[in-house]
Formats: structure tokens, C-alpha cells, sequence
């Protein structure tokens, strides 16, 4: 049987067959710790489900305190995880890895300063970094426009889904911060949205484009009083009248984007082209970074390498092999050539 406990907002449910391991009750403290110090509760989850894994598999093996686990053990489960295959055969991405290895690393370095064990065992892991990959899917500005557009915006329901679409390509914010954001939160008229307790507890304040802002304005004045229901601070609500539910907002936007064509993705794929169009549109990396809440500018560099609209003027302007370049020289030389002759005539 599981064994569920609520801790600072994580429910922390033990997996079979490793629910009697006391690892468990370390597992369960280092969460509550997690939440203590002001980490999100994304955070705490993540750990929580990372350190069950590694719980189960330890279990197996007989490991049933933090003293049992040396160096080599945790090398052994890092090994386990790059031999791990999924359903379809296909191995776990080093992204994957990744998330299943740092929360050990920062389990074991909590063990070690209260005292559960003399030294750290995960002190010196070499984990092998996820490479920055590039989104995979792209939509283009026509795609984003034929998606949107197809809202069924003689609807209530369709005139907020235009909305909140409207609301994720003007301002490329996460799914979890469009969900919930509060009605005082959005200045119409300034034309501004305050992003609350964004990734790593930040706040900013970030623009909304004048379309974004009518839809919204729309939004405000027709569907949302007929919506209110328990719930009357939460902007966008379903409905039922409640705040929406992270997979159900997904399935809402991937239904658009299947409508319009376009088979993968969902709400973040606002997001990227949100940054993608405005660099291409000349607007400075910094200011996206801003925009999307980046610590670092390298991660809001990956998209310089996906803004290939002035790269592509830059080819087709200096590469020596292009069509149009070939066609003046050809028509420079004819003309050469018709000088020539009529001065052997003369």
C-alpha cells in the first residue's frame, strides 16, 4: 500500500515496492527542507519524484540508509540511467539524466551538513551537462496568425481561448504564469502584464501588444463576468468558472494548433516564436532575455540560432552563388561584349 504525506504543499507518495525503506523518511524531511528555504514548489516536486526513483532502485540492491551510499553506488545508478530504455527502445535524453542526478546531489550535500553521514558521497559526480538543444518545431509568423485565427471567436468560450492566445505570443510567457496571473495583474491601458513569482521567484513587468490588449479588453467585458464562479480573482477561467489546470490549458491550445495544421507543440511554442519573430524583427537579445525572465543571457542566446530570417537576407546579399548576382554578371558582360564591337567597328 502507498504511504502519502503532505509536505509544504508536496504530496509525497512513496513508490512500491520500496515504501518500508527508511530512505524514504530522509527523502521526506530533505522536501520539507526544499520548501523551508523559499524554493518553488516545481523544485520540491522534482526532487521528490527524482529521489524515488533512485529510492526504488537502491532498495533493490539492499541500500536502506545514506551510509550504504558511496561514490561508486551513485556512479552504478548513473550507469543504470544511460543503459535505461524507454517503452519505444529509445534511450533517456541527458536532459533526463540530468533532472533524475541533481537532486542527489543536492540530497547528499544536505545529509552531510545535518549530520546523517560524515562525508558526501556525490561530492565530486561528474555529470554529463544536457547540450542546449534548439525548439524543435518553429512555427513561422503565418502559422502563428492561421492558428490563432481559427478561434471560434463568435463564441464566449472562443472569444477568451483568442485571448489567451493572443495573451502567450505578445508576451511569450510559461503556461504556469499565464495560469495564474490575476485580474489586477494586467494594465489594459498601459498595456503591461505583472509576471508574479516567475521562474526562480522573480517578478517582472513585461508589455502586451495593442491587439493582445482588445482581445483582452473584449475578453474582460463579455465572457469573464458570465465565467465568475468561486474563483473571482484568477484571470483566464474554464468554463466552470475555475482557474485552469496546467494539462488542461495544454489540450486547449493543442487542439488550435492541430485545427491550424500544426502537429506538435502547445503553449510554449508561443513562447519561442514570440522571441524568435522579435529578434528577427530586430528587437535586442537583452530585451527578449527580459521578456522571457532569463538569469542568464546565454540561455536566451539559443535563439539567435534560430532567427534565420536575417541570416537568410545576409546569404542572399553576399554568398557569390546566388541566382540574382549570376544574372547581373551575365548582364554586365553582354553589355561588355556589345561595347566591344562597336569599337571594332569604329
Amino acid at each position: 500500500m502507498l504511504r502519502a504525506k503532505q509536505t509544504s504543499g508536496v504530496r509525497v507518495i512513496a513508490p512500491q515496492p520500496s515504501a518500508a525503506n527508511p530512505l524514504h523518511n530522509w527523502r521526506v524531511s530533505f522536501c520539507e527542507w526544499t520548501a523551508t528555504i523559499g524554493l518553488s514548489l516545481q523544485t520540491a516536486k522534482l526532487r521528490n519524484a527524482a529521489l524515488g526513483y533512485f529510492i526504488t532502485w537502491a532498495d533493490e540492491r539492499g541500500i536502506r540508509h545514506p551510509g550504504e551510499v558511496t561514490r561508486p553506488v551513485l556512479q552504478r545508478y548513473q550507469r543504470h540511467l544511460y543503459l535505461t530504455r524507454k517503452k519505444n527502445g529509445d534511450p533517456l535524453a541527458y536532459s533526463t539524466q540530468a533532472t533524475r542526478l541533481q537532486p542527489l546531489l543536492a540530497f547528499f550535500k544536505w545529509l552531510t551538513r545535518e549530520g546523517h553521514i560524515l562525508s558526501n558521497p556525490a561530492a565530486d559526480l561528474d555529470i554529463v551537462k544536457a547540450p542546449r538543444s534548439l525548439p524543435k518545431h518553429l512555427l513561422t509568423i503565418e502559422q502563428v496568425e492561421h492558428v490563432i485565427n481559427g478561434t471560434r471567436t463568435h463564441t464566449l468560450s472562443g472569444i477568451r481561448d483568442r485571448a489567451i492566445l493572443e495573451t502567450l505570443y505578445s508576451s511569450g510567457i510559461r503556461r504556469s504564469e499565464l495560469i495564474r496571473l490575476k485580474l489586477h495583474e494586467v494594465d489594459i491601458e498601459r498595456g503591461t502584464l505583472m509576471v508574479r513569482q516567475g521562474k526562480g521567484r522573480k517578478d517582472r513587468l513585461i508589455p502586451l501588444g495593442a491587439r493582445a490588449c482588445a482581445w483582452m479588453q473584449r475578453y474582460l467585458r463579455e465572457v469573464r463576468p458570465e465565467l465568475i464562479g468561486v474563483d473571482s480573482a484568477t484571470l483566464f477561467l474554464t468554463d466552470y468558472g475555475e482557474a485552469f489546470e496546467k494539462n488542461r490549458l495544454s489540450d486547449l491550445v493543442k487542439g488550435y494548433m492541430r485545427a491550424g495544421g500544426i502537429q506538435h507543440g502547445s503553449c510554449h511554442a508561443f513562447r519561442h516564436a514570440m522571441a524568435t519573430h522579435m529578434l528577427e524583427g530586430g528587437a535586442d537579445i537583452r530585451f527578449i532575455q527580459a521578456m522571457l525572465g532569463h538569469s542568464e543571457l546565454s540561455t536566451t542566446q539559443i535563439y539567435t540560432h534560430v532567427a534565420i530570417g536575417k541570416l537568410q537576407a545576409v546569404h542572399a546579399l553576399t554568398h557569390p552563388a546566388r541566382l540574382q548576382r549570376l544574372e547581373r554578371t551575365k548582364a554586365a558582360g553582354e553589355d561588355e561584349d556589345e561595347d566591344e564591337d562597336e569599337d571594332e567597328d569604329e
